[in-house]
């Protein structure tokens, strides 16, 4: 990950304020960490393209506050205004900083699946809107509290079979992208969880078949599509690197692999950039 931007932007009674961004190019679907360096100062709060984001107090850094600025995978290509703003001795003091977003290169493939996996029945239709709003309604959430104190890691050592981003030809049709990276593994692999966290999802859904999603706290959650087999149940607390299950090829599938996901501030990102940019909070 490149070195941070550091622009200094003003400074107040004799304390430097800094606001640090980890990169001012990016692209769609990609995640930006913003830092705010400065004490005695409240009401953190960032937005960018009508989006609303707070920032948190950073427990690895004194003085610090972040946020967490997910792109979508649906962000045009252009440049787009940061603004900041915070209160300090009753005073809301407003900055901004430029942000381009440029288009990812990603990939397309084709895939040839079960036709009731495409054209669903009623019953299946309504089944997988019920799951999808249940999902929706738990990565919108956000616990105030950070869960996890140690780096992000992979939940297996493998070779990537797809990446995130591919857009995705189902029996000919154009039908999504990608939203996760897949990574081979043969029926019964351990999976281990990425990080520390409260399961939320821990169910066999119809698209993602066996599931297990885990809430990392302050809007940052990890999902495990097509397990056989699911560890913990929902309300668990899960360690860093425990095994949370068992991959397979259950959902709508081509065969067993582990589609791992994160999401940030409900959406989706790239998984593999987000835990870099994760595991920059401590320095």
């Amino acid at each position: 990950m490149k070195k941070s931007i550091l622009i200094i932007l003003l400074f107040f009674t004799n304390f430097a304020f800094s606001f640090e961004i980890s990169s001012k190019v990016i692209k769609n679907a990609g995640t930006v960490l913003i830092e705010v360096n400065k004490p005695n100062i409240s009401d953190v709060k960032l937005t960018f393209d009508k989006q609303n984001i707070d920032f948190f107090k950073n427990p690895f850094k004194e003085n610090y506050y972040y946020a967490l600025l997910p792109i979508s995978y649906y962000q045009k290509a252009n440049e787009y205004n940061i603004v900041f703003s915070y209160l300090e001795n009753g005073k809301k003091i407003f900055k901004s900083e430029q942000l381009k977003v440029i288009k990812g290169d990603y990939k397309s493939e084709t895939l040839s699946v079960e036709p009731g996996k495409i054209k669903l029945s009623k019953e299946n239709e309504e089944r997988a809107k019920k799951e999808a709003a249940i999902a929706t309604k738990i990565y919108r959430s956000k616990s105030d509290k950070i869960l996890w104190s140690e780096d992000f890691i992979m939940p297996l050592d493998s070779h990537i079979t797809s990446p995130f981003g591919t857009s995705r030809v189902y029996n000919g049709d154009l039908k999504s992208y990608h939203g996760g990276t897949d990574f081979r593994a043969m029926e019964n692999t351990p999976i281990k969880a990425t990080n520390s966290g409260i399961v939320k999802i821990s169910k066999n859904r119809f698209y993602a078949g066996g599931t297990i999603v885990i809430d990392h706290g302050h809007g940052v959650y990890s999902c495990y599509f097509h397990l056989n087999k699911m560890n913990f149940k929902e309300g668990d607390f899960v360690k860093r690197g425990e095994i949370i299950g068992l991959s397979g090829s259950t959902g709508r599938v081509t065969g067993p692999h582990l589609h791992f996901t994160i999401r940030i501030n409900s959406l989706q990102v790239d998984p593999l950039q987000a835990i870099e940019v994760l595991n920059s909070l401590k320095f």
